[in-house]
């Protein structure tokens, strides 16, 4: 008795791993385009996850931006109820026209969104995504182009509740050879092409470099974003616990801050800012700050995104608003009368 093919038995036994670690009864979402990927994802699931106990079922996010967007969403629908996943719907996202970021952010903010809210309706203990090793390695290109840090060369997570991403070790490659394999009839979204689209360019960039260096690139990169995480995920422990090691308000010591690396003070920072609900810092207010520390010259205050103020005052880093109102506690509290 032959076994099934090479491809289908290997995002079963990707599947696998992740359905293990569900208790009984748990009930995960497939969020699935109708690509190769997640068409993928969801015949393995299907197979896999009643041999756990565990229901599985879809939901397809149109995002209306495409002249056919429903009819491929309701074909993808309609494969996945024949793959026996219950619940399976459509469901229409809602992509702002306007608004921080490009077109991308602003649609996978919305599936994420849709997909979110269908997790809670139906109790799903997990959403499934369907990133293969080719999305990974696109990521990690981005964040070389970028000029990022660590945690973006970390690329995307395998699991981080409650999104996982099973098959982030298989190819491409793979799921398209398990859906030809499985009779699946997949969707190749014209717009992968478009070069307006900067995920698009870095793809082809990478198939690019990937025969002027010979092939393994994409796999190599995806191997250097599992490196990235484990060393992204350390300086993010130890930062943490710098944290708990400082007074819970302000102001903080200068010689207690500078007894870390600088890792882990831009880390560091980014806490600090995300607790007086700043927004997201840059690498040039990371620098600034920092030099608050290591090159203290008497400059003036760091203004951080949302206007509050990180200032060195006495051997302290204080924090205070535009109005000079200090944070002393977990909350902003005058320092002084306004004038």
């Amino acid at each position: 008795m032959t076994g099934p093919d090479p491809a289908i038995a290997a995002t079963r036994c990707a599947v696998r791993d992740h359905l293990t670690a569900l208790a009984d009864g748990s009930r995960i979402l497939i969020a699935c385009s109708g690509g190769a990927d997640s068409l993928a994802l969801a015949a393995a699931a299907a197979f896999e996850g009643p041999r756990h106990q565990v229901e599985v079922g879809a939901i397809i996010v149109d995002h209306g931006l495409q002249p056919r967007s429903a009819a491929v969403a309701d074909h993808a629908a309609e494969q996945c109820c024949q793959l026996g996943l219950d619940p399976v719907q459509v469901r229409r996202a809602q992509v702002a026209a306007t608004g921080s970021g490009g077109p991308e952010a602003r649609a996978r903010q919305a599936r994420y969104d849709v997909l979110a809210n269908a997790a809670a309706e139906f109790g799903a203990d997990r959403i499934w995504l369907g990133h293969t090793r080719d999305d990974q390695a696109e990521q990690v290109l981005l964040g070389l182009a970028r000029g990022s840090g660590t945690r973006t060369l970390a690329g995307m997570a395998r699991r981080r509740p409650p999104y996982e991403r099973p098959l982030l070790a298989l190819s491409r490659e793979t799921t398209v050879a398990a859906c030809d394999a499985a009779g699946l009839d997949y969707w190749q979204d014209p717009t992968n092409q478009d070069p307006r689209f900067l995920r698009n360019r870095a793809r082809r960039a990478l198939a690019d470099l990937e025969s002027d260096l010979g092939p393994g690139l994409t796999a190599a990169l995806a191997r250097s974003a599992d490196l990235a995480r484990q060393d992204a995920d350390a300086l993010d422990d130890w930062a943490a616990q710098a944290r708990a090691a400082l007074p819970a308000a302000p102001p903080w010591p200068v010689g207690e801050l500078l007894q870390h690396p600088p890792a882990v003070r831009g880390r560091l920072w980014r806490l600090l800012a995300r607790e007086i609900g700043a927004g997201a810092p840059t690498a040039t207010h990371i620098a600034a700050l920092d030099a608050l520390l290591t090159n203290w010259h008497g400059q003036g205050p760091i203004n951080l995104p949302g206007g509050d103020r990180i200032l060195r005052s006495g051997g302290a880093v204080h924090i205070c608003d535009q109005q000079g109102r200090e944070w002393t506690t977990d909350r902003r509290t005058a320092s002084h009368e306004e004038t």
